[in-house]
């Protein structure tokens, strides 16, 4: 059960002996945005406080504040999998509510206050739009050459 879930959050194969979650980003060094927050247990419910990290399209958690090199994530979600991010007060009947959807499952968090929940919806929300795949001129395809374009459509 632990392989199918890392698979469904990294988006990738079985995990290998030498799978690191991390992607070579430097979660420990100048992050998008930082700072606490509770989040829903996937198979137990409860809630737990940890340290989020939104860098370069990945938000990790850790147990505490004290991020090092050395640091290892409890967790870590590709944002380019994500759906949408929003509000979920009214889901959860709980003050500061936000939630984080993937095609598989929604993640649920609770910030300390509604600027920080409002900072983590737009934060994630940027993330989301920047890493997410769109086409580019590039790779459009002249269907009747068979050929990519160049990007000028004259």
């Amino acid at each position: 059960m632990a392989a199918s879930l890392w698979r469904a959050l990294m988006g990738t194969g079985a995990p290998s002996a030498q799978a690191d979650p991390t992607d070579g980003v430097d979660f420990w060094r100048a992050p998008e945005r930082g700072g606490w927050l509770d989040k829903q247990g996937e198979y137990i419910k409860t809630w737990r406080r940890r340290w989020f990290v939104l860098k370069q399209g990945k938000l990790f958690w850790f147990k505490d504040s004290t991020i090092t090199r050395a640091s290892v994530p409890r967790g870590v979600i590709l944002v380019a999998t994500c759906l949408t991010v929003k509000g979920a007060e009214d889901v959860l009947n709980r003050k500061f509510a936000f939630e984080l959807s993937t095609p598989r499952e929604t993640m649920y968090f609770v910030a300390d206050s509604e600027k920080e929940k409002e900072e983590w919806i737009n934060s994630i929300g940027r993330s989301i739009v920047q890493h997410s795949r769109s086409v580019t001129d590039d790779e459009i395809v002249d269907y009747d050459s068979g050929q990519p374009t160049t990007g000028d459509r004259s």
